[in-house]
């Protein structure tokens, strides 16, 4: 399609700034009325399915109080429904808080209280208490059939207004909400909008949790370019077999990844070569990575196979500060030698500065901490005004006054050709894993608080595959105390607060924790996992029988360990999702059952496993026996 045939963007307002989002999204609604706008598991929306039961919705909504920089939280299932009720609170002119319904139900009742969302819309009977009003959708919820499907006034909602708060990991054990307004997305898809050639003709994928600033890019980026968004389901999001399937059934063109999730798909394609079979054809046009470091030498399989024009694959750096992108960076097979991350140059609207110790901007080639400036940076953190004056600082480079630039905290160098820049990591503790950004000291905050637990460090390595995990080192109130905790116990007490993701993947005690010369945290010193036997449940019992050996060898081999136990769980010993997905493929080559993600999650130990697995092989056995009687 030519560039002219595209759908174009949102009107300008009276002022001249682009419009809001749900403007913008009226506008392709009224163009493209009966083409499908939103798919999920559960159905499909077009665009005017879409716009009527998101204004009925935001009638609703109205109702109850809800207008400008009025949060809104939404907890709900990865359906079309999402989708929907995120539209409909922009329409009744407030702003989402998007929580997760994975959360523990402490968190979910933090982040209400923490927003002051007067309401939350929810399809959850259980949904998180705090709000003054509950809506919940679908069948047996909030009879919407009388309110009118034409969009209500927005209550003079402005591209200023908050659009959505989304949280991210604090490192004094508390979430923290960044406050993003319509204008700094608007900004983010117009000034992309050369780079891509977004249109009606696409088709993304929603891989993102809402609560994860990625998803804004996602949902965004696909209805107010026209196209077509793909909501994944969990479980697909977790089997790269099933991901992989969907996007050739769905013929997908944009596809965003995290580094991690997209080397999963890859390890996927290059098995299913081994064994003779050749992958489904994907309408890849363009890849798109985004939420961690990604070190260019991990796309040399895919590129040695298909090359790196069809599709594009792009670097782009960002954080939810600056509103999900701020850089761009098309990546070829000439990138392969280079040793860093290369984000690129800063968007259009957006700009980029390296700055050393000295408060100066740093020569090329000489790294320094990057702040990130333009249309893009945020208000600022929600109820935290010393944190904002922090992080949040003039800018002495903009032409408008009052503008500022966001103190990112991450290592940059500026090339000494201009614009490209290399990411050299976070200059404090702050990690990102598989796309989330995590505060170790959130972790260390929460674990300090169970009583067996005198002092405790979370730190990052790297597991078999490369792929970073997080390892919690924890000193006993006293000798002997760890019998009274063990990881189960520690996970456990964790997973009351603190999300799947920020949970660690091993356990390790140690009787104290290395100190430097100023009685500082040695992280440096602190011995590596496969040093120390991870701190389990229960003591070692040997495998019994061929299943139970052959998965424990796996485990081994997968988790670097030198044995594992029949009554060792997976996930205790250092696993994580992306392990258990390879897990479960070399399970089921090695042993010829099909072991499912899902199963490994219910099944976590080796017993309990191989119990699941010899009951499909004597099925199987029997089927086969009276095939042949």
């Amino acid at each position: 399609m030519t560039a002219d045939a595209r759908v174009p963007g949102p009107a300008a307002a009276a002022d001249g700034e682009p419009g809001t989002l749900h403007r913008w999204f009226a506008h392709q609604a009224a163009l493209r009325g009966e083409a499908v706008a939103v798919t999920g598991p559960d159905g499909q929306l077009t665009y005017a399915a879409l716009e009527r039961d998101a204004n009925r919705l935001a009638h609703h909504l109205r109702s109850l109080g809800v207008g400008p920089e009025v949060p809104v939280a939404v907890c709900m299932e990865r359906t079309t429904g999402l989708v929907t009720a995120l539209l409909a609170v922009l329409k009744a002119g407030g702003a989402y808080v998007p929580v997760d319904p994975a959360s523990p139900a402490e968190r979910r009742a933090f982040l209400l209280a923490d927003a002051g969302a007067a309401v939350l819309v929810t399809d959850r009977a259980d949904g998180p208490a705090g709000a003054a009003a509950t809506v919940v959708t679908g069948p047996g919820g909030t009879d919407l059939s009388g309110y009118p499907a034409t969009a209500p006034s927005d209550g003079g909602a402005l591209p200023a207004n908050l659009a959505y708060v989304i949280y991210t990991s604090g490192s004094t054990g508390t979430p923290k909400g960044v406050m993003v307004e319509h204008r700094q997305v608007t900004a983010l898809l117009t000034g992309t909008r050369g780079r891509f050639g977004f249109g009606p003709d696409d088709v993304w994928s929603m891989f993102s949790s809402a609560a994860f600033d990625v998803s804004v890019w996602e949902l965004w980026g696909a209805l107010l370019h026209g196209g077509r968004l793909v909501v994944v389901p969990d479980d697909t999001r977790r089997s790269p077999q099933d991901f992989h399937a969907l996007l050739h059934r769905e013929r997908v063109t944009v596809l965003n990844q995290t580094p991690a999730a997209f080397r999963q798909l890859v390890r996927y394609e290059e098995e299913s070569l081994e064994r003779g079979v050749k992958p489904a054809g994907l309408a890849l046009r363009v890849v798109v990575f985004a939420g961690e470091a990604l070190p260019p030498e991990t796309l040399r399989p895919w590129l040695d196979r298909l090359g790196d024009s069809c599709p594009e694959l792009v670097n782009m750096y960002g954080i939810t500060e600056t509103t999900v992108h701020s850089t761009y960076r098309r990546m070829t097979a000439a990138d392969l030698a280079s040793p860093a991350s290369m984000i690129g140059e800063a968007l259009d609207g957006w700009s980029l500065r390296v700055i050393g110790p000295d408060g100066v901007e740093a020569p090329a080639g000489t790294p320094g901490e990057l702040y990130v400036g333009g249309a893009g940076v945020a208000r600022g953190y929600l109820g935290r005004p010393a944190l904002t004056a922090e992080r949040f600082l003039p800018d002495p480079d903009a032409a408008v006054p009052g503008a500022r630039r966001y103190r990112s905290g991450d290592g940059a160098r500026r090339s000494a050709e201009g614009g490209d820049h290399a990411y050299l990591g976070r200059l404090d503790h702050q990690v990102k894993i598989r796309g989330h950004r995590i505060e170790p000291g959130e972790i260390e905050h929460a674990l300090a608080r169970h009583p067996a637990v005198r002092d405790a460090v979370v730190a990052v390595d790297r597991d078999t595959a490369g792929d970073p995990r997080l390892v919690a080192y924890w000193v006993p109130v006293a000798a002997g105390a760890g019998d009274a905790a063990d990881a189960s116990d520690l996970r456990e007490h964790l997973t009351r607060t603190l999300p799947a993701y920020m949970l660690p993947n091993l356990f390790v005690v140690l009787d104290r924790l290395p100190l430097t010369v100023n009685g500082k945290v040695d992280r440096r010193a602190l011995p590596a996992p496969e040093a120390v036997r991870p701190d389990l449940a229960t003591g070692f019992a040997a495998p019994a029988g061929p299943v139970e050996e052959a998965l424990a060898g796996i485990w081994a081999e997968l988790l670097a360990v030198d044995r594992v136990g029949r009554d060792d769980d997976f996930f205790e010993l250092g696993g994580h999702s992306m392990l258990a997905t390879r897990a479960a493929a070399v399970a089921k080559e090695r042993l010829g059952v099909p072991v499912t993600l899902r199963m490994l999650f219910d099944r976590p130990t080796v017993r309990e496993l191989a119990s699941g697995l010899e009951d499909l092989l004597a099925a199987r056995h029997d089927d086969t026996d009276e095939g042949t009687a």
